[in-house]
């Protein structure tokens, strides 16, 4: 059941002053990396429950006269057609979302960054294709001997050699379409031809998790590492912290790791570096707005549970390993769950062995759990949803939201036609289906009305579900999971 446990007003009031304090820190210019995703932090928004997934790009909005976007890719990247797996695009195409995305909110998108340059013929074009969009395009080169040799990349040879980029407000948000791009590398280059110019700049970070101030077992700290679990990160007491300040703060092994690398840097370009530890460069508020910890514990436990399916699912479709999935079921001791935690699971199990068939659970708001079977004519997904919509509008389950004689012609013309060999509803068939029957139907309105209050539920699957039917499930805000096993025993599953 939904539980609100994160202040997000307050969030984006925190967090929007402390970033100005931060500017104000500097002498007024800051170079902030922004880890994770701006727009869509859904993983925040599961563990934060209240979080909403457009929040960092809010506060962002709170500074926008003063802010300025910088998007970094990796060039080699863009070589390899790297593909973000959540969205299905690559990551130059992924560029040109952002920069897009990003102005629609009204941000300035200062340039482009093209790092790791070494005239790779795709990025090339890649960068004729920017310019001709009117979009300013830097490059940044591939320095030899990154991070460890201090004294040649903190030289006119290192980060000299770089394109200076030209900016113009106090504060240069610097991203990325996905991790390893060249973001924190851009902020100290950046920082570097500052120096020689004379402008005062500083560098600071912010990463959304893991939450510095709760503690390093707390679930949505174990959450984070359950997220990251292919990358193999570990959270870690920052040493550096408790070292200066004889305190306890949370950080992750990357960010420690290259701490001493950093600091020498910086003190390199400044004279002296002004943060003791990789917490002292991190600006985030999240854990100060945490106003309900057992909400917050129950959604992280959640989601860790959900992980863990989502790498069986990735094993066995080809996706994953064994080590993430051994990786998360030692998160999941840890976080003291199993997957009986997911109750929606063993109902869809329940129900699919009733009816020998493929079949789906959902937890409603209130708690209640609704089962849907395969039919003739709808999938487990699809009748799930419409099970879900009746019991929330309190509609009588023998009444018929779509009448056969809408449904019969919508699967003839998928099998005829269309040559579709499944003549059975998906989520998103039905769900136009529905809406075109509540035009003149006031129970199939009622039951439309209700779709908003999916939103946040659990859905568990017997097997794993299409591409087009996670796509829907999540645009309705559905948190699924599926058993790892396919329907059929076909070899290809599209």
């Amino acid at each position: 059941m939904y539980k609100i446990g994160f202040d997000n007003e307050k969030y984006i009031e925190m967090q929007s002053a402390h970033i100005r304090q931060r500017i104000d820190r500097f002498g007024g210019k800051l170079y902030l990396e922004f880890g994770g995703k701006l727009f869509d932090d859904y993983h925040a928004s599961r563990v934060l429950p209240g979080f909403a997934p457009d929040s960092k790009i809010r506060m962002l909005i709170q500074l926008k006269e003063e802010a300025e976007i910088v998007i970094v890719i990796n060039a080699n990247d863009i070589e390899k057609n790297k593909v973000r797996g959540d969205l299905g695009i690559t990551y130059d195409l992924d560029v040109l979302r952002l920069i897009d995305a990003f102005r629609n909110f009204g941000l300035f998108v200062g340039s482009v960054v093209l790092a790791r340059w070494q005239d790779q013929p795709a990025v090339i074009k890649f960068q004729e294709r920017l310019e001709s969009l009117g979009v300013r395009v830097y490059r940044h080169y591939s320095i030899a001997g990154y991070p460890s040799e201090i004294d040649h990349i903190v030289s006119d040879e290192g980060y000299g050699k770089n394109e200076y980029i030209e900016t113009s407000r106090s504060l240069v948000v610097v991203t990325a379409p996905g991790p390893g791009s060249g973001k924190m590398a851009t902020c100290l280059s950046q920082i570097y031809h500052d120096h020689k110019r004379g402008i005062k700049a500083g560098y600071a970070k912010f990463e959304t998790f893991p939450i510095w101030n709760l503690p390093l077992k707390h679930p949505v700290n174990m959450a984070y590492e359950a997220a990251t679990a292919d990358l193999n990160d570990m959270n870690m007491i920052d040493p550096f912290h408790l070292e200066a300040y004889g305190e306890m703060s949370v950080n992750y092994n990357r960010d420690i790791e290259i701490f001493p690398v950093l600091n020498a840097m910086y003190q390199r370009i400044s004279g002296v570096s002004p943060y003791k530890s990789p917490t002292d460069m991190g600006v985030n508020m999240a854990g100060n707005c945490i106003v309900d910890n057992d909400a917050v514990c129950d959604a992280a436990r959640m989601e860790i549970v959900r992980r863990y399916y989502n790498a069986l699912c990735n094993r066995r479709k080809g996706n994953g390993g064994d080590h993430e999935v051994e990786k998360l079921k030692l998160i999941m001791q840890s976080a003291g769950v199993d997957i009986d935690f997911r109750t929606v699971a063993e109902a869809a199990k329940a129900k699919a062995e009733q009816t020998g068939k493929p079949a789906t659970a959902i937890e409603l708001p209130d708690g209640t759990i609704v089962a849907g079977k395969t039919s003739r004519l709808l999938g487990a997904a699809s009748a799930v949803i419409l099970n879900a919509l009746k019991c929330m509008a309190g509609i009588d389950d023998r009444i018929d939201l779509i009448s056969p004689e809408i449904l019969e012609p919508i699967t003839s013309l998928k099998i005829g036609l269309l040559g579709s060999k499944n003549p059975r509803l998906h989520p998103d068939e039905l769900l136009i289906a529905l809406s075109i029957c509540a035009v003149h139907d006031p129970i199939a309105a009622k039951a439309t009305e209700q779709l908003s209050r999916l939103r946040y539920c659990e859905m568990h699957s017997s097997v794993i579900l299409s591409a087009n039917d996670e796509r829907t499930l999540k645009k309705l805000g559905i948190n699924l999971t599926c058993e790892p096993f396919y329907e059929t025993k076909r070899l290809y599953h599209g």
